[in-house]
């Protein structure tokens, strides 16, 4: 098999137009999924950061409800303590020991009314992270049936255009293998440049098939002899003759 070097200018500029004509059918697959890829890797970034908050809200809520919990209990042995000492209290032998025992009574006392008050906070705390815990949870679903959406459309396109699409990647790289590395770096370098992706392009009506400016008639003589790579003096796209571009296929 000849190597690149041994191609001939027609040669290579027939496989640079079949390259163009192949990453154009490609570049219509990619049209055609449209914004939906992005879209997609959107969603699932936007339902991790929401599924990452509602899960901090229910450890959130697990605390609360652990504290309440806790709180509940200091009651229940501030209770005891407070019965123990009611019950001390019928056997004391002089004022003192009485104080005394009512000073840890008032203590305990003190401790329930201060427990009460942060259970009450914490239920306050609680009544709202439940409600964003449910608004998380709603946006998530939200979120989720519009993800199944968009990637049900996506999954369509793709197994509709996977089998078109491998073989067209295919042929791009075998015609890629056939024409040297400098004319594939300007023709990427080209293709980049322009949003339709254009970079080989047909005279036609007497202009450049890219920018549609006048291409002057000795130029298109030279651009039908095929013996050197001719770009377009104004836009800088590779030129063909209409003549080549009809006879050469995306295959």
């Amino acid at each position: 098999m000849a190597s690149v070097k041994d191609f001939s200018v027609e040669e290579k500029l027939v496989n640079l137009l079949r390259l163009q004509k192949i990453d154009s059918k490609l570049d219509e697959i990619q049209i055609l999924k449209g914004e939906l890829p992005m879209e997609v890797s959107d969603l699932e970034d936007e339902i991790q950061g929401l599924t990452s908050r509602q899960t901090r809200i229910e450890e959130e809520i697990n605390g609360i409800s652990e504290f309440i919990e806790g709180k509940k209990n200091a009651i229940k042995d501030s209770e005891a303590m407070i019965a123990k000492y009611e019950k001390q209290s019928d056997n004391v032998k002089n004022n003192r020991e009485f104080e005394a025992i009512n000073k840890e009574v008032e203590m305990q006392q003190l401790e329930v009314k201060l427990a009460e008050k942060h259970i009450r906070d914490a239920n306050e705390e609680l009544t709202e992270k439940v409600k964003a815990l449910e608004i998380a949870k709603k946006q998530v679903g939200i979120k989720e049936g519009v993800l199944n959406h968009k990637k049900g459309e996506l999954e369509k396109i793709i197994a509709d255009t996977e089998k078109e699409e491998n073989a067209l990647n295919k042929v791009s790289a075998d015609a890629r293998a056939h024409i040297d590395e400098r004319l594939i770096y300007s023709y990427d370098r080209i293709r980049k440049s322009y949003r339709n992706g254009l970079a080989v392009v047909p005279v036609e009506r007497d202009a450049c098939g890219g920018c549609f400016n006048s291409i002057p008639p000795q130029r298109q003589s030279e651009i039908r002899l095929h013996k050197k790579i001719i770009v377009c003096e104004n836009c800088g796209r590779i030129l063909v003759d209409s003549d080549l571009n009809d006879t050469v296929e995306a295959k």
